[in-house]
């Protein structure tokens, strides 16, 4: 008789033999792969690429040929402005009739992240999407069977996983410096963008725009989250925005989640677009301890933003003050995805950003509006390979 396996044995399986897929299909691509550089198409123009662009022309392994933007001004302007020598396109079907490309890369409003990407992985591509990867986790997980049958690769920021700081705090809990863990914060948010409708729109929202950071961070120092609990709310009714002038908000602008790991961990995320903060979008001055750890023999809080990491406050002794560590960000910036996982393609060495942790997060975000709207505890069913790192 076959012994029962545990949800515990199974899931850890499963992820594995998941995680030896992925190895081995990047390392096929990247065997008969003949390209001396990675050829990058990027598809939404906006205010988010100008951070993206100047990042993907820095890599020896990379070359940007296609821009694109349904205002097709803007796929001009960026251009010219970052002296790109690349094809411009009006819109995706456009772009994938032209110039041949490996892999896109997906800056565009978030409600259309999902259709884009599918049109890319049908068309023969890669890709690196902007959060999130999709609008809802049933999609997203469709994109990602869809990119197995056809031997491609797609993952989903953020890329939080990849900072020092990260490595340090997970190495931290895995050593048992904290004790046993219990509970764990985080927070990001700001007074709203202004430039976009799309930010307030249906599928838009505080959630995948900012709580999608420390969702990532703390699920992926804490383990999968398996239930969740939350609270969202419209703080400001009415916006006035760039695009089309006043708006009514349709999209949580305030959000508040629980989330249980495994061995009784809580952690807790509070995000939104109606909070003061003077650092805005840029955070390389930023002193708040945006997430903290505790467990029963010490505590950790990382200085800034996960997305812009200044450090780590580790806290394990009765007398002795808190030690200030892990200063140094390695280089390590936001928008660095696109270039880790584009770079991976060619040298087959599988990154720490995993499509099935952006699947998870993406989960959660869904299960946090549906206990909202019920006022029940959610149950979460997806995984990923873990510990990260």
């Amino acid at each position: 008789m076959t012994p029962k396996m545990s949800r515990e044995e199974f899931l850890k399986t499963t992820a594995m033999a998941s995680a030896a897929l992925l190895v081995s299909s990047l390392e096929g691509w990247a065997a008969t792969t003949t390209e001396k550089k990675l050829r990058v198409a990027l598809i939404g123009c906006g205010s988010v690429s100008n951070r993206y662009i100047p990042k993907l022309m820095s890599s020896s392994m990379i070359e940007l040929v296609s821009l694109c933007d349904i205002k097709y001004e803007r796929a001009e302007a960026q251009n010219k402005q970052y002296n790109v020598n690349a094809k411009t396109y009006r819109n995706i079907d456009d772009m994938l009739k032209g110039v041949p490309f490996d892999m896109m890369v997906t800056t565009t409003d978030m409600q259309v992240h999902g259709e884009l990407n599918k049109k890319a992985l049908l068309a023969g591509r890669h890709v690196w999407s902007e959060k999130p990867m999709a609008n809802t986790y049933a999609e997203g997980k469709a994109l990602l069977e869809l990119a197995k049958s056809k031997k491609l690769r797609i993952w989903g920021a953020p890329a939080v996983v990849n900072s020092p700081q990260f490595a340090f705090m997970s190495k931290q809990i895995q050593e048992g410096k904290l004790g046993r863990v219990a509970s764990a914060h985080g927070q990001y948010g700001h007074t709203g963008p202004g430039w976009s409708a799309f930010f307030y729109e249906k599928d838009g929202g505080s959630m995948p725009d900012l709580g999608v950071y420390n969702i990532a961070t703390l699920t992926g120092l804490l383990g999968p989250a398996r239930s969740i609990m939350a609270m969202t709310s419209i703080v400001n009714p009415e916006r006035t925005v760039d695009d089309k002038g006043k708006i009514k908000v349709v999209a949580e602008d305030n959000a508040h989640i629980l989330m249980m790991h495994d061995k009784n961990v809580i952690s807790h995320v509070m995000c939104g677009f109606c909070y003061f903060d003077p650092h805005g979008h840029e955070a390389t001055n930023q002193t708040l301890h945006s997430i903290q750890i505790y467990g029963d023999y010490g505590n950790m809080r990382l200085i800034g933003y996960d997305w812009e990491t200044n450090g780590v406050m580790l806290d394990t002794d009765w007398e002795k003050p808190p030690v200030l560590m892990s200063t140094d960000k390695g280089g390590y910036v936001w928008q660095e995805g696109a270039n880790v996982v584009g770079e991976s393609l060619l040298t087959g060495i599988e990154p720490k950003i995993n499509v099935e942790h952006a699947l998870h997060v993406l989960e959660i975000i869904e299960a946090a509006r549906k206990s909202q709207a019920t006022g029940q505890r959610i149950k979460v069913k997806s995984t990923f390979p873990f510990p990260v790192v």
